[in-house]
């Protein structure tokens, strides 16, 4: 763990059934706003109160990150989550600097915001509330109900900033769900969690992200997560193409083996070249996604554009809403 990151405080673990087999590993962090490199993605900063994940998903491209900390992408990743016990006290420090320029925030844009661990230590509350008090626009992305707790700190926030989230649900099929996602919420209350946040007024979304080649590509199966997004009122659905980062690629592989020994070909000849796959196979994907929302009825709500700062310190400006990738 990288000592001018990150102040290792304690180890802790609880015996209850929603923690049993994880560690906790509380710190102190120096800083929470972290700066987004280049500009392929539509937000500059983000925010991650955990590292680690106990969905487990496999083909998390985050698992690489644990490394960095002498712990592995496998088990360590999804049962040792280190907690950034400060997170709300940085974050108002930052939002106070004359530095700032009130910029949007995305969270949950490396591992979840809403896993396991957030009902024991309740880090969003305090965050939401300091984006709130500073007016600082925000986005969340999660695979989690849990943010259903908070709905009525993100109406608050929605008064005086703005404010908008989306759910990752890749399929509906319970089999792949529960291979793939094994820590997670059923993919259909992630939907409902959809419909009433934006029955609510809060603006969502629905990631049909990743998207696992010859798991979850089926037109049958996108057509449902599809259907359901629209019934939800989705404000976007994005599809992604799986990644397959180094050490990410090694942990999937690992589990397509044990689980699609019949695809481990077939995805080898995929990633041959390209950590993204082959550019023909997201095009297509984008199309038949298109072609889906189209019939499905969706209504199209336009480009989204990187963020600007949104009546922050008094600025009396306007921001853009923001899909989240």
């Amino acid at each position: 763990m990288a000592p001018d990151q990150l102040f290792r405080l304690r180890r802790r673990t609880f015996d209850t059934p929603q923690f049993r087999g994880i560690e906790f590993i509380e710190v102190e962090a120096k800083s929470i706003v972290n700066p987004v490199p280049g500009n392929y993605l539509p937000f500059n900063w983000t925010i991650n109160p955990y590292r680690g994940c106990s969905h487990a998903c496999t083909y998390c491209f985050a698992r690489v990150t644990h490394t960095y900390m002498d712990m592995n992408a496998g088990k360590d990743f999804e049962s040792k989550i280190v907690v950034k016990v400060n997170a709300p006290d940085l974050l108002r420090a930052k939002l106070r600097s004359k530095s700032w320029k009130g910029e949007h925030i995305a969270m949950g844009t490396a591992t979840d915001p809403y896993q396991r661990a957030e009902g024991r230590y309740r880090l969003m509350p305090g965050i939401i509330q300091a984006l709130t008090d500073h007016h600082n626009p925000f986005s969340i992305l999660t695979k989690a109900t849990l943010m259903m707790r908070d709905l009525d700190l993100l109406l608050e926030a929605a008064e005086v900033t703005d404010v908008s989230t989306a759910f990752s649900i890749p399929t509906l099929d319970e089999d792949a769900w529960r291979k793939s996602e094994p820590g997670t919420p059923h993919p259909r209350r992630r939907m409902e969690a959809v419909a009433r946040l934006n029955a609510s007024g809060i603006p969502s979304g629905v990631m049909l992200a990743p998207i696992l080649p010859g798991i979850t590509d089926d037109l049958g199966g996108m057509k449902r997560v599809i259907d359901a997004a629209v019934a939800a009122e989705a404000t976007h659905v994005t599809p992604i193409f799986l990644h397959l980062r180094p050490v990410v690629r090694e942990e999937y592989m690992g589990w397509l083996q044990e689980e699609f020994p019949e695809l481990v070909v077939d995805y080898e000849q995929l990633y041959r070249r390209s950590a993204y796959g082959p550019k023909e196979e997201r095009n297509k994907l984008s199309r038949t996604v298109g072609a889906l929302l189209d019939e499905a009825g969706f209504e199209r709500k336009g480009p989204r554009l990187r963020s600007q700062p949104s009546r922050a310190k008094g600025t009396g400006r306007e921001s853009v809403q923001l899909t989240l990738l």
